[in-house]
């Protein structure tokens, strides 16, 4: 059998960290050894960490001021598995989790990635709403293009080592930057489904915003997804004040417009809430579903206003080779 190393990165997690370590105690398939990462917590995170130290083989690094790069990448430095699975503080792993995502490196012909899932664990209709918003489901998947979040994959060490480990120029965005890297060097992943880590959504539209601010600037950063930016600022800077301008100066049928763009805008957040809502009342059914535009709506708010100032960040350090990390994909 392979050996295994869980790593994660923590900074002030000690309200949500026993979540990660008890379903870490309730895995199917006990890590080898678990390295967490901490980032300089002010709060009481390593000495929890520290009191499972009886029940799990874990080592805690304190490196204060590191951001999450260089906490995963010191992580797996220190680790001694083959096999490197990474999640994130504050998340709650499925039993079967880590079996899930190893199990393919035993196979006659083992990858060098596992993709794992990941699902929302939210607690209010708030998060629900986010969740079913902003995070995909299993159906919305396309297995050979996911790319998958570092709360939930696994890799050899072999292929962090050729993917030139994670990238510690970037806050945000690091992992996907990884992931085009393995993918660019280590071929197709694998997908293991059923590998889920469940994660609590952010719980206010003010902590949304912020949270989708910073993956902006991340992505304009690394220059991400050029495309997908360039169609929200044509469709709010120039199709929704031209839509506008007809209706007023030209014929207001225009407007029927609206509706059927704001039901196509959010048919996929309202079909996943439909398979998420189950107990609630047909009142909060109807909560949540408005909830899912004003989400969509602060998110592409957030996304405009982040992107720009992570190009201008960029160009300020245009002369930095690492940030030209690639020649080709999907900008």
């Amino acid at each position: 059998m392979v050996s295994v190393s869980v790593i994660a990165t923590v900074l002030n997690e000690g309200q949500a960290i026993r979540k990660l370590l008890d379903s870490l105690l309730a895995q199917t398939r006990a890590p080898d050894e678990v390295i967490i990462v901490d980032g300089g917590s002010s709060d009481d995170t390593v000495q929890i960490i520290g009191s499972y130290a009886d029940r799990l083989p874990l080592r805690v690094l304190v490196e204060p001021g590191c951001n999450i790069s260089q906490g995963r990448n010191r992580a797996i430095e220190a680790a001694t598995g083959e096999i490197i699975a990474s999640t994130d503080a504050g998340v709650r792993l499925a039993p079967e989790w880590l079996e899930e995502l190893t199990q393919p490196f035993v196979a006659s012909d083992p990858p060098a990635v596992v993709s794992g899932f990941f699902l929302p664990d939210p607690h209010t209709l708030f998060e629900l709403a986010l969740g079913a918003t902003i995070l995909p489901i299993h159906a919305d998947v396309d297995a050979h293009r996911f790319l998958p979040s570092s709360r939930s994959v696994a890799f050899t060490r072999l292929a962090w080592q050729a993917a030139g480990g994670y990238p510690t120029w970037l806050d945000y965005c690091e992992d996907l930057i990884f992931d085009f890297n393995l993918r660019a060097r280590c071929g197709p992943f694998a997908w293991a489904p059923k590998a889920v880590a469940h994660f609590r959504p952010r719980s206010t539209l003010r902590g949304f915003f912020r949270q989708y601010y910073h993956y902006a600037r991340g992505d304009g950063k690394a220059d991400l997804w050029r495309r997908r930016h360039a169609v929200r600022y044509a469709t709010y800077l120039i199709m929704l004040p031209s839509l506008l301008f007809l209706s007023l100066w030209h014929r207001p049928a225009w407007l029927l417009l609206l509706p059927v763009g704001g039901i196509a805008y959010c048919w996929t957040p309202w079909r996943r809430l439909r398979g998420m809502w189950g107990d609630l009342n047909w009142l909060q059914r109807m909560q949540a579903a408005a909830l899912a535009p004003l989400i969509r709506v602060v998110g592409d708010v957030a996304k405009m206003i982040g992107y720009p100032v992570g190009w201008v960040w960029r160009l300020r350090n245009w002369a930095r080779p690492e940030i030209h990390w690639r020649s080709s994909d999907e900008r």
